[in-house]
């Protein structure tokens, strides 16, 4: 029996805009995922809390903000400061390629979805990496 797989969605800075954020959660439940949606305008640190207590395997940042190269990394050096390098990171928003690159290979973002992005290959990407083995 396969292990359900535990999502957090988080909405880090001054973002106000959750409209994506609640469409991904919704097709990742639909794909049989459990979904804890932290709510608009999180910190870093309230992030990574909320993953530490709900015991996750993904979490995915949305940000349309413009502050991905501050709030990103500050999340994955959290992530790291609390032994949580097992989590896989997955983000979406309005991330230049540029950007994304840099995320990926210097911070530990494993994927970014930018606008456009289909939801069956978020749900696909997370299936695949998530780590979640058979119990």
């Amino acid at each position: 029996m396969e292990r359900t797989i535990r999502v957090l969605v988080g909405k880090p800075g001054l973002d106000g805009h959750d409209r994506g954020a609640k469409v991904i959660a919704r097709a990742l439940r639909d794909a049989g995922m459990e979904v804890i949606y932290t709510g608009l305008q999180q910190t870093p640190q309230m992030i990574v809390e909320a993953a530490l207590q709900e015991d996750v395997d993904v979490i995915g940042l949305s940000i349309l903000s413009g502050a991905h190269m501050t709030l990103l990394p500050k999340v994955m050096q959290l992530l790291r400061d609390h032994g949580m390098d097992d989590v896989l990171i997955v983000a979406g928003g309005i991330i230049s390629d540029a950007d994304a690159d840099v995320l990926k290979a210097e911070h530990g973002i494993a994927a970014v979805f930018g606008p456009g992005s289909s939801t069956q290959d978020i749900v696909k990407f997370i299936q695949e990496n998530a780590g979640v083995s058979h119990e």
